[in-house]
């Protein structure tokens, strides 16, 4: 749950994760996108052990890290985007469970990557 959100707006921000958690901005959309994962992992009949506020917090408490997404970013390597975001926006699309600010977030980082020469 930590991972789809985290990982791809740290990506486009070029933050760590205890700023993410702290800024409302992305704070909001992270939460957004942690409902959408937590509506498909129920529909897959899959409880998360944890609070999405949980989880926020535990991310703020790593403090100034950079996500590994962001950290391929910044030596040209490829994202695990696919692995992260598309796997579940692929069941997303066959369970017909809606996760926009996903798939938004998705595209932009998707884009993001092209741009800076990663995998096509």
């Amino acid at each position: 749950m930590g991972n789809i959100a985290f990982n791809p707006i740290s990506a486009l921000t070029d933050a760590t994760l205890a700023r993410i958690a702290r800024d409302p901005d992305t704070s909001h959309l992270v939460r957004a996108i942690m409902s959408e994962t937590e509506a498909l992992a129920r529909k897959l009949g899959i409880e998360m052990p944890i609070t999405i506020d949980q989880r926020i917090a535990g991310a703020e408490k790593v403090g100034e890290h950079k996500t590994s997404m962001l950290q391929d970013l910044e030596a040209g390597r490829p994202l695990e985007l696919d692995a992260i975001a598309g796997a579940a926006l692929e069941l997303s699309d066959r369970l017909g469970v809606p996760m926009p600010h996903t798939r938004a977030v998705y595209a932009c980082t998707k884009l993001l990557e092209k741009q800076r020469g990663g995998r096509k």
